[in-house]
C-alpha cells in the first residue's frame, strides 16, 4: 500500500514537472545565440570611453564646434577616425557627405533661415545669397537585408563662441550633444563588438548644422533616393545632463506611438538588466520640431529620442563636462543600445517578441 502512495505521488509530481515544463517557452538555438551576442555588444559599454569622448569634442580647444567652421570638421576627423578604429565601414564609399547652406543676403542685413532643401536653395540663389559648407559624418555596419535601414543619430556641432561676450566666451556642448554623441559612438562600437551581423543595414550618423536648423538632417532626408527603406531613426540630443538634480535618473524617452514597442521595450531593459534609469516615457504623433527626428518624421519613419528634457545650462557657456551625470549616461547608453539591436532585428515594431 505504501508503495503504491508513493508511486502515485512520484506519478503526480512527475506530472506537475512535465506540465510546468510544457508551460515554459523554450528558447531556440537562433534566439539563444542572438540574446548572446547582443549581450556581448552591451558589455563593452562603459564610462571611460564616454569621458574620453565628450571630454575632447567639449574641450575649450574644439571652440565649441560651431557649423561652418574648422572645429565642426575636427569634430568630423575625430568620429571619422574612431569608425574607422572600431571597424564601422563609409556609407556609400565615404566616411564625408559634404553639402551647403544658403542663406538670403543683402547690404542691409542677412537673411536669418539657412536653406539646404534643393527647392528653397534654389529661389535663394535666384538673388543675393550667402553659402556654408559642411559635411555630414556616416558609418555603416551592413546588415542581412540591405535595402531596409536603421539610422542612429546624433548632432555633433554647437554654438562656438562669442568673441563679444564678457567672460567665458566658449559654448562647449558638453550636454548638448557631444552626449548624445558619445551615445551613438559607442553603439557602433558595441554592434561591431557583438560579432553578429544585424538584420537590416545600420547607419551611424553624426549630423552637421543642427544648432543653424536641423540641416544636416534635413539635406539628407530630402535628397538621399533610398530614404522610404528606413525602418527606424534613434535620436540623441541631449542625454548626460540633469533636468531634476532631486532626481539624478530622469531623463525623457520620447517616441512614436504607431511604434508601440518602443515604449514597452525600455520598461523591460530597465529592468531586465538592472538599469538606474527614470524615463519620462512619452508616446507621440508627428513631432516635427526639436531635433533631427522631425526630418524623418516627414517621411513616416518611426523614432526614438533619448532627451534630458533640457536643463538650466542649456545653450549656456556653462554646458560643460563636470555637469556630465556619467552614471546616468552609461545606463542612457546601454539602454539605447538595446533600442538600436531591436531595431535592427526585430520583424516588427508593434509588439515585443517573446
Amino acid at each position: 500500500m505504501k508503495k503504491s502512495i508513493i508511486l502515485a505521488l512520484l506519478l503526480g509530481f512527475s506530472g506537475v514537472s512535465s506540465s510546468l515544463s510544457a508551460k515554459t517557452p523554450k528558447v531556440s538555438k537562433e534566439r539563444k545565440a542572438a540574446i548572446e551576442a547582443c549581450e556581448r555588444g552591451l558589455s563593452t559599454i562603459n564610462r571611460a570611453s564616454s569621458e574620453a569622448i565628450i571630454g575632447f569634442l567639449a574641450s575649450d580647444a574644439m571652440q565649441g564646434r560651431e557649423a561652418g567652421t574648422n572645429y565642426s570638421l575636427v569634430a568630423g576627423e575625430y568620429l571619422i577616425s574612431q569608425l574607422r578604429e572600431a571597424g564601422v565601414e563609409p556609407f556609400e564609399g565615404s566616411y564625408k557627405h559634404p553639402f551647403a547652406a544658403y542663406q538670403q543676403a543683402s547690404f542691409r542685413r542677412p537673411g536669418r533661415v539657412w536653406q539646404v532643401h534643393p527647392d528653397s536653395v534654389a529661389k535663394v540663389q535666384e538673388g543675393p545669397h550667402r553659402r556654408m559648407d559642411l559635411v555630414n559624418v556616416f558609418g555603416v555596419i551592413p546588415g542581412e537585408r540591405s535595402d531596409e535601414y536603421v539610422f542612429v543619430g546624433a548632432h555633433r556641432d554647437h554654438w562656438g563662441i562669442d568673441p563679444l561676450k564678457v567672460g567665458d566666451q566658449i559654448y562647449n556642448g558638453a550636454d548638448d550633444n557631444a552626449s548624445g554623441v558619445s551615445c551613438a559612438l559607442q553603439i557602433a562600437r558595441a554592434i561591431k563588438a557583438s560579432g553578429r551581423k544585424p538584420l537590416r543595414t545600420m547607419v551611424f550618423a553624426f549630423w552637421d548644422g543642427e544648432e543653424k536648423g536641423t540641416l544636416g538632417s534635413e539635406w539628407f532626408t530630402a535628397t538621399w533616393p533610398e530614404i522610404n527603406k528606413v525602418k527606424a531613426y534613434l535620436n540623441f540630443d541631449m542625454a548626460g545632463g540633469n533636468n531634476q538634480p532631486e532626481n539624478p535618473p530622469y531623463f525623457a524617452y520620447i517616441y512614436s506611438q504607431e511604434a508601440p514597442a518602443f515604449g514597452e521595450w525600455i520598461k523591460e531593459d530597465i529592468e531586465k538588466y538592472g538599469l538606474k534609469l527614470d524615463p519620462s516615457i512619452r508616446p507621440t504623433e508627428n513631432l516635427l520640431g526639436g531635433s533631427d527626428q522631425g526630418n524623418f518624421v516627414q517621411h513616416g519613419i518611426p523614432f526614438i529620442w533619448y532627451h534630458t528634457d533640457w536643463t538650466p545650462y542649456y545653450h549656456q557657456v556653462t554646458d560643460e563636462v563636470q555637469y556630465i551625470n556619467w552614471d546616468k549616461l552609461l545606463d542612457i547608453t546601454k539602454a539605447s543600445y538595446l533600442n538600436a539591436w531591436n531595431m535592427a532585428n526585430e520583424e516588427t515594431y508593434q509588439t515585443v517578441s517573446e
